[in-house]
């Protein structure tokens, strides 16, 4: 048997440090085995994914040294492989549930969803929705599928007993089936779900080992009965533990930088952070902290992994990063380190237009566009004394800016211009009353160049993390401030 592993990304933001960590431990595992590891791009979600964060997963995951065998821009036997141009397969397999009466079709509405869930939390009922709670009467039934009403194809689940499912790192896993819902496997657009996707194509895919974060685990009974239902062998399961913050809560981005971005924008090296990567949760033989990835393909072993969640602490990793500039570059290695950081000519040329038209020496232009060649602007909360607003209303804008900034599908001045308008009106401010503190977050300083494009160059990450920045240095949001922020936040 040829080991076969692979990473299943959702093009839907930035590419996060999770998705590498995943990735890095099945190219690990397939290459112990001298097997393949092959790329595919979950993007049914059709409202979320771009091809801008497609190409950002790609572009991510080769800086860091993750190469696969099989992919939609490798190609490969077994293409395509994007999801959503594998919607023929997913609908040919879910009728083929229904043929069987392993799935239904769901004319349910949302409304009638809600008042479902309602009553049966009124009546302490927390269980999961199974079919005999979502079933119409027969005429009902009838009459909605005869007046073509939306529907979704949902799996038969059983309502009592336990589930085992074999994980290669945990053991024997028990799920009561109590505990899981008759799973959506076809939406009513047409697309699949998750659970049905994912399941079909790592059987048309032939993998054969599913290295995942434990955040699936609870799905598992979902997959391994749909495998059963077509009669097919399952792949091996392994649920990976989740990247953890330094207080052990899930590692997110409201915490700490998670996008691999950030981190190339930061000036990381490619290999630290790979390497560092390679230290969550698993340790060489030796117990070194460096090594490199190929000498992590030739020592890995699964077994070595430890469940204590990992922790990503930024200062290690900025340590260790430190390590690799000071032993593995020479000055030459340096200035090319250099180069390829933030002083080529596809960066650089960027800058150009906006700094070009404003200066009068060449000496002028680092002063002026420092801030696109550096980390954290080193703002305090002084800096903002001279803006004619009030502290809370400060942290309440910036901190709307960086949820506005989290939902936009893609980072254009367009569409950034668009969401400043937006809170700007909220606010009832003018426009430049109301990029003030936004010049001070993104630049250092309170005029600069344009800071509109400014934040279009330095990309969604850094300008939400510079952002972020500027709330903890006015002293970030209290609980309080928290909830009120939401609320209003909620009816924009």
């Amino acid at each position: 048997m040829t080991v076969r592993t692979r990473i299943a990304p959702s093009p839907t933001g930035d590419p996060h440090v999770g998705t590498a960590y995943i990735a890095l431990f099945n190219l690990c595992f397939a290459r112990q085995h001298g097997g393949q590891f092959i790329l595919r791009i979950e993007d049914t979600d059709r409202e979320r994914s771009t091809p801008e964060s497609e190409q950002m997963i790609l572009d991510s995951l080769k800086w860091l040294g993750l190469e696969w065998d099989e992919g939609p821009d490798v190609g490969g036997p077994h293409g395509p492989y994007r999801q959503s141009e594998r919607g023929d397969i997913y609908a040919k397999h879910a009728q083929q549930l229904l043929d069987a009466g392993h799935a239904f079709k769901c004319y349910r509405t949302s409304e009638e969803l809600d008042s479902l869930r309602e009553e049966r939390k009124a009546a302490g009922l927390h269980l999961a929705l199974k079919p005999a709670d979502l079933a119409l009467d027969k005429d009902e039934q009838a009459r909605r599928e005869a007046e073509n009403w939306p529907f979704v194809v949902r799996m038969n689940v059983p309502s009592e007993g336990v589930c085992v499912v074999e994980d290669m790192l945990r053991g024997r896993i028990e799920v009561e089936w109590a505990q899981v819902d008759a799973q959506i496997l076809l939406k009513s657009d047409g697309m699949p779900t998750y659970h049905l996707a994912n399941v079909v194509d790592d059987h048309l895919m032939g993998i054969t080992h599913v290295l995942r974060g434990e955040e699936w685990i609870n799905s598992a009974p979902k997959h391994q009965l749909l495998y059963e239902y077509f009669g097919w062998e399952m792949p091996a399961l392994c649920h990976m533990p989740l990247l953890r913050n330094p207080d052990k809560s899930k590692l997110s981005k409201r915490k700490n930088p998670t996008s691999i971005n950030y981190y190339r924008r930061m000036g990381y090296l490619p290999q630290a952070v790979t390497n560092y990567l390679g230290r969550m949760g698993w340790s060489m033989p030796d117990e070194r902290e460096k090594f490199s990835l190929t000498e992590m393909m030739q020592a890995f072993d699964i077994q070595r992994v430890s469940l204590g969640g990992p922790v990503f602490d930024l200062e290690k990793l900025t340590w260790l990063n430190g390590v690799y500039i000071r032993e593995d570059l020479d000055d030459a290695a340096f200035v090319r380190a250099l180069r390829d950081w933030a002083f080529n000519d596809a960066y650089v040329n960027q800058i150009v237009p906006e700094v070009r038209p404003r200066v009068e020496t060449l000496s002028q232009v680092i002063p002026l566009a420092g801030h696109f060649f550096s980390g954290m602007p080193n703002i305090e909360e002084a800096d903002f004394e001279a803006i004619k607003l009030d502290k809370e209303t400060l942290v309440k804008l910036l901190q709307f800016l960086v949820w506005r900034f989290e939902g936009v599908p893609a980072w254009s001045k367009d569409n950034l211009l668009e969401e400043v308008k937006t809170l700007a009106a909220h606010f009832e401010l003018k426009m430049k009353l109301f990029l003030a503190p936004v010049f001070i977050a993104i630049t250092g300083a309170s005029a600069s160049t344009s800071v509109m494009d400014a934040m279009v160059i330095l990309g969604s990450d850094m300008t939400r993390a510079r952002l972020r920045h500027a709330l903890d240095v006015l002293g970030g949001v209290s609980k309080k401030q928290a909830k009120r922020f939401e609320k209003e936040y909620r009816e924009l």
